[in-house]
C-alpha cells in the first residue's frame, strides 16, 4: 500500500508522545497511562478511491516500537465500493506487512515476487535499499478487509537485500479466545518470519465477557487494534477503529471482551530508539536521503532526468535512438514516448489506479528503465553505491508507475 497523498507531510518519528499537555492532535490519554490513537480517513487518492482508516503516524505520536504506520480498511463491499487498485510505487528503509480479514490481493514486486496475500496469512515485505511493488485486489474478492502495517528499519540493516516472505500461523487457544502470532513471539507461539529489530503482530479473537492476560516484555511498546467489538485493554475502553497504546514496562496486557465478540490486532516491538525521517513511501535518515530516494525513483521510472551520479546520465539518449519495437527503455509497443530534445509525454498512474498521459522533460527516458537499458546497466552502481535500478524491473505489459510528489518546500528534519 502507498501513501498517496499528493503533499504528503513530514514525519516526526518518535517513540512515546511529545505533546504531552492534553495529548491532543490525535492522541488522547486513557487510565492505567494507556494512550487513544484516533482513526483519520484518508482516501488513497481522488474522489473514487479506496478509503482506509489511519491511526499512525499520528501528529502526535508517530512510532509504536518501530510500527510507524497503520492504515485499517474495509469490511468494504467492492460491487458498491471501489476495489484496491495501488499501482506501482517504491519503498525504502521499512517492511510492509499484510493481513487480511476477508478477500484476497494480489501483490507483485520488483525483487521478482508475485504472491496472493489471503485471510489469516501474513506477507511482509523487506524493501531494504530499495524495491517498487503493485497491489490490486483480485477479481473474484466481493468483499475486502484487512490492515496494512510498516516498520522502520534500524540503520544497521536498512540497505538490506528486497525480499518477500508469506506465513500462515496455526491458531493457538484458550478458554474463550484465539490467536494467531504473524510476527514474533506471544502466548506460546514464535512466528518464523525474520524481522530487523524485535517484533510482535497478533490477531486477537475473544468471546463475549473472554478476559486474556497476556505476557509481554517489560521493553516493548505496545498497541491495540480495535476492529470489531467492544473492548478494553488494560481496563481502558478502546474505542471504535482506534488504537490503544501501552509504553514500555508493562509485564502483562490485559485484554477484554465486553458483551460481544471481539476481533482485534496487537502490534508490539522494542522501541527504534533512532532518529528517521518518513515522507511519502520512504523511510530515511536526512533530507538529502530522502531526495535522493526520490531522484532515483524518478529517473528510473522515466519522469525526470537522472541526476548527478545516476547510471542512466550515459544512457539517457538510449531510448530514441532504439529502432522501432526495440525494448531499450520500456516496453515494445506500448503507448509511451521516448526522450526527445523537446521532451514528450509518458503513461502514469493516478493514485486511484487510473491512468492518464503526463509530460516529461527533455533527458528524462519518458519508460520505465526495462529491457536493454536494463541489460546494460547489469554491474552498474549509483556513486554513493546504492544498487541500480534501485527500485527494481517489472515484467512488461504492466499497468503504469505512480509518479512522486513533489518535495516539500521545506527542509525535512530528522526526529527522534
Amino acid at each position: 500500500m502507498s501513501t498517496t497523498e499528493r503533499e504528503p507531510q513530514e514525519q516526526v518519528c518518535i517513540n512515546g508522545p511529545y505533546t504531552f499537555e492534553g495529548l491532543r492532535d490525535g492522541v488522547t490519554r486513557a487510565q492505567d497511562g494507556v494512550e487513544l490513537l484516533e482513526p483519520r480517513t484518508v482516501p488513497l487518492g481522488g474522489p473514487r478511491a479506496m478509503t482506509v482508516r489511519r491511526t499512525l503516524p499520528q501528529r502526535a505520536r508517530s512510532l509504536v516500537g518501530a510500527w510507524c504506520f497503520l492504515d485499517f480498511y474495509g469490511p468494504d463491499d467492492l460491487t458498491e465500493a471501489t476495489p484496491m487498485r495501488v499501482p506501482r510505487h517504491p519503498h525504502t528503509g521499512l517492511a510492509t506487512v499484510s493481513w487480511l480479514f476477508e478477500g484476497r490481493i494480489d501483490h507483485m514486486d520488483s525483487a521478482g515476487n508475485w504472491a496472493t496475500v489471503r485471510p489469516g496469512e501474513v506477507a511482509l515485505m523487506n524493501a531494504g535499499s530499495g524495491i517498487s511493488h503493485s497491489e490490486y485486489s483480485s477479481a473474484d474478492t466481493a468483499v475486502l478487509h484487512g490492515a496494512q502495517l510498516w516498520y522502520a528499519f534500524p540503520d544497521a540493516h536498512r540497505f538490506v537485500e528486497p525480499s518477500l516472505e508469506t506465513h500462515r500461523p496455526e491458531p493457538v487457544q484458550g478458554p474463550g479466545w484465539e490467536a494467531q502470532v504473524f510476527l514474533g513471539e506471544l502466548l506460546g507461539r514464535r512466528s518464523p518470519v525474520k524481522t530487523y529489530i524485535p517484533l510482535t503482530g497478533a490477531q486477537l479473537r475473544l468471546e463475549p465477557g473472554t478476559v486474556l492476560q497476556i505476557e509481554v516484555p517489560a521493553a516493548h511498546e505496545h498497541g491495540l487494534l480495535r476492529i470489531s467489538g467492544a473492548v478494553r485493554l488494560n481496563g481502558a475502553l478502546v474505542g471504535e477503529d482506534h488504537l490503544a497504546v501501552t509504553e514500555v514496562g508493562a509485564t502483562t496486557l490485559r485484554v477484554e471482551a465486553l458483551d460481544e465478540p471481539v476481533l482485534a490486532l496487537l502490534i508490539g516491538g522494542e522501541p527504534l530508539g533512532e532518529q528517521i525521517v518518513m515522507w511519502w513511501n520512504f523511510v530515511g535518515r536526512s533530507h538529502e536521503e530522502i531526495a535522493a530516494f526520490r531522484s532515483a525513483y524518478q529517473a528510473e521510472m522515466g519522469f525526470e532526468p537522472p541526476a548527478e551520479g545516476s547510471p542512466l546520465r550515459d544512457h539517457v539518449g538510449a531510448a530514441e535512438h532504439a529502432p522501432d519495437g526495440d525494448d531499450t527503455g520500456g516496453d515494445a509497443g506500448d503507448d509511451r514516448g521516448g526522450a526527445t530534445e523537446g521532451g514528450t509525454t509518458e503513461r502514469a498512474a493516478r493514485a486511484d489506479g487510473s491512468e492518464h498521459q503526463i509530460p516529461v522533460p527533455a533527458g528524462a527516458l519518458g519508460n520505465p528503465v526495462h529491457g536493454r537499458l536494463r541489460d546494460a546497466l547489469a554491474e552498474a552502481h549509483y556513486d554513493d553505491g546504492r544498487m541500480f535500478p534501485q527500485f527494481g524491473d517489472f515484467p512488461p505489459g504492466q499497468a503504469a508507475p505512480l509518479p512522486a510528489p513533489e518535495l516539500p518546500n521545506t527542509r525535512m528534519k530528522p526526529r527522534g
